[in-house]
């Protein structure tokens, strides 16, 4: 199983390089971003500041979406990438949430992102793809490889993700949830003549090494409250009735409002209504047996990739922790 690392892209941008370049260092497969332009920095341009400074890490969005740009400028960006450095990029997406709602913008429909899904990944491979009436093709870019993975909670998004997605991205670490989603998006891949085991699968969630849980809660109970944004849009469309799975319907009863200058950083005021239980269900605290532990649990389900979410106060050493104890036992 390969271990990952998602980013905020926060100034100064040279930061987020070191980080990336740490990362490498310590056997971390993946380095990815958020992409959100208005409350973080633009990551395609930190992207290519990343891969001229590490050889062998892959980049990419933890997510992107088809509102913020063109599909054929996404994939461009994915295929130049690729051409300076060798294949090294890889694509999550999903309808979008933050970047688009600061905006004034409601996330995509399901439509629109599985278009998206087919137009960058046909031109991300070098294919030639219909968009609005016109073949297009990079000619420049033919032996560009991308492989798109999709982010998705609800049904419908699980069933596109198995139909159209190369991998799939999971933003929660508990494993009773993840076999129920894994099964939705086998299920879906066989039904459209795909070999459900091709497609990859990554959970991502916040990921802190020490002994202190309750100060580990407190820095992490943001990631419930991010989660909870997606599942309130799951609940408004199919109500509360076994769509997905109970735990992540019941503890949004009590969401606020939702303020998202504070979104995906540690003490957001708007995340209070997330419980202890909920947090350490979604993401993985306490000590390094704790991280062994849940990452054999998500391994055994045919979990391909976990990426941790590295947004709170010992960022150092939690990937430290985990490229000296626990990497080599996964990798």
């Amino acid at each position: 199983m390969d271990i990952g690392v998602v980013l905020q892209n926060d100034p100064p941008a040279m930061g987020v390089v070191e980080m990336a370049k740490k990362a490498e260092a310590a056997g971390f497969s993946h380095v990815w971003t958020f992409d959100s332009h208005v409350l973080w920095q633009e990551p395609f341009v930190v992207y290519s500041k990343i891969l001229d400074a590490t050889e062998r890490v892959v980049v990419g969005p933890m997510v992107t979406n088809p509102g913020t740009r063109d599909w054929t400028v996404t994939a461009s960006q994915f295929a130049t990438l690729n051409e300076m450095y060798g294949n090294r990029t890889i694509c999550g997406i999903g309808r979008g949430d933050s970047a688009l709602r600061v905006l004034g913008l409601q996330p995509q429909t399901l439509g629109q992102l599985r278009e998206s899904v087919q137009v960058i990944k046909a031109l991300g491979n070098g294919e030639a793809v219909t968009v609005r009436g016109q073949e297009l093709q990079f000619a420049w870019a033919p032996q560009s490889r991308l492989e798109v993975w999709v982010a998705a909670y609800g049904p419908k998004a699980l069933a596109l993700t198995g139909e159209v997605g190369d991998g799939y991205i999971l933003q929660l670490a508990d494993p009773d949830i993840a076999a129920w989603m894994i099964a939705a998006v086998r299920r879906a891949a066989e039904r459209a003549g795909r070999d459900p085991l091709a497609i990859k699968f990554c959970v991502a969630a916040p990921a802190y090494v020490g002994n202190d849980l309750d100060h580990q809660r407190d820095q992490t109970r943001w990631f419930g409250g991010m989660v909870g944004n997606h599942v309130a849009d799951i609940v408004a469309r199919y109500g509360a009735d076994g769509a997905v799975p109970q735990v992540l319907t019941d503890y949004i009863k009590g969401r606020p409002g939702y303020d998202y200058a504070e979104h995906g950083r540690a003490g957001n005021t708007h995340t209070t209504f997330v419980p202890d239980e909920v947090v350490d269900r979604f993401c993985i605290l306490g000590p390094v047996e704790h991280h062994l532990k849940r990452l054999a649990e998500l391994r055994d389900l045919g979990v391909d990739q976990f990426a941790v979410y590295l947004q709170h106060d010992a960022k150092e050493e939690t990937l430290a922790a985990y490229g000296s104890q626990i990497i080599p036992a996964f990798t």
